[in-house]
């Protein structure tokens, strides 16, 4: 090959090599176009879900879970419906809300378990949960009338009973579903029915943080009763009853200090305590009025927490400083009430608490909304199609 032969070969790779470098660096610039811009592109980033929905139907003639898919942007999917096996209830004079309760959904990270109250069959349900299907239904008596909250710390789950003489029964979390847990049923010393006044059952059990003491709210008694609780999950043998320094106790929450909120249907107010080790209650700040009607229920999204008035089918924020409470604005309600959203109940919030799940008893739906690093609230979606309430209608919602 001549000196000017090897020339012209050199100068030809070159130009290939280049021409390969151009092409990988427009394909490079193309795919980075692709995936960084286009309504198509990003409407197909916002349907792949990241998480799950569950809301509990409570049908008086067969009790079912409604199974949602969450998709990254916190809009719902119907995924499924799955039958609990046991029957739904509805509070005698019930006016928006047929359980009058908090907890009556609850979704146990751990164990990967969903806990869901039979009201009206005196039972209790699990299910494995995975992504959005149910399996290993599994159905166990709650030990009283009307179960209508579940509380779970570590291994150990507790049935609060709303109907009769009120009851705390505890169960063993295990790989089947619930174990009931000998010795561990207290009574709550209520006057009500079978089927209870909604206005006199008892609000909601919950754990302290520490899983020390179990804690109920007695509506018309104005009482929040604490059972210390022992290294084998089996509460004392009596409550601790303390005054509630707000008028019908209902709902309980807690924030990141441990410190409890427990959120007053009288006047829309809510109080925050110490819970003592011997059961006393140590009021941090007095009743923290909202300007709203019938505050009922009440969860926290890191340090957000927001509750459900039922009366005027609003939603307020708050926001802890320094352990006392503040509302997110002057007037009480961190987003505007719609002609879909009547009846507001009970909520949910994802862990990432960057989602707040709202149910509407009255329009059969739930309301997705996005939390704002200042806590307002911005809708994301509306789900239809929900039971109603009328001779009862759906009640708790949890995310996962």
């Amino acid at each position: 090959m001549s000196r000017h032969d090897r020339r012209r070969s050199k100068t030809q790779k070159r130009a290939t090599i280049a021409g390969a470098g151009l092409l990988a660096a427009a394909a490079a610039v193309t795919t980075v176009t692709v995936a960084s811009a286009g309504e198509p592109q990003a409407r197909q980033k916002a349907t792949y879900a990241v998480g799950a929905v569950f809301v509990q139907g409570n049908e008086l003639g067969g009790n079912t879970v409604h199974a949602f898919d969450r998709a990254v942007d916190g809009r719902l999917t119907p995924a499924g419906v799955y039958v609990t096996g046991g029957k739904g209830g509805d509070q005698t004079d019930a006016p928006t809300d047929s359980l009058a309760s908090q907890g009556s959904l609850v979704y146990d990270r751990p164990s990967k378990l969903l806990l869901a109250v039979n009201a009206g069959s005196g039972t209790v349900t699990s299910f494995r949960v995975r992504g959005t299907k149910l399996t290993e239904r599994h159905v166990v008596s709650s030990s009283g009338d009307f179960p209508s909250s579940i509380a779970v710390h570590g291994r150990i789950a507790y049935v609060m009973n709303a109907g009769g003489e009120g009851s705390v029964q505890g169960f063993r979390i295990t790989t089947k579903g619930l174990e009931p847990l000998a010795g561990s049923r207290r009574s709550l010393g209520l006057k009500n029915e079978k089927v209870p006044l909604f206005s006199s059952s008892p609000g909601q059990v919950a754990f302290t943080p520490d899983g020390r003491e179990l804690i109920v709210t007695t509506k018309s008694a104005n009482t929040i009763e604490v059972f210390p609780v022992r290294r084998d999950g089996r509460p004392s043998a009596r409550a601790v009853v303390n005054k509630s320094a707000g008028a019908v106790p209902f709902a309980i929450t807690f924030d990141t200090a441990g410190r409890m909120l427990v959120a007053e249907a009288k006047d829309s107010t809510v109080s925050t305590y110490k819970v003592r080790r011997d059961g006393v209650l140590g009021i941090v700040q007095k009743p923290l009025a909202n300007g709203q009607n019938t505050l009922c229920w009440l969860e926290r999204a890191g340090d957000f927490f927001y509750g459900g008035n039922t009366g005027n089918s609003t939603v307020t924020g708050y926001r802890s400083r320094g352990g006392r409470l503040e509302l997110t604005n002057d007037v009480g309600i961190a987003t505007p009430p719609s002609a879909m959203s009547q009846g507001v109940i009970d909520l949910a919030v994802t862990a990432d608490a960057r989602f707040l799940y709202v149910q509407n008893a009255t329009s059969g739906t739930v309301d997705g909304f996005r939390i704002g690093r200042d806590g307002h609230l911005t809708k994301v979606s509306t789900t239809t199609g929900l039971p109603s309430f009328a001779q009862s209608g759906m009640e708790g919602i949890v995310a996962a």
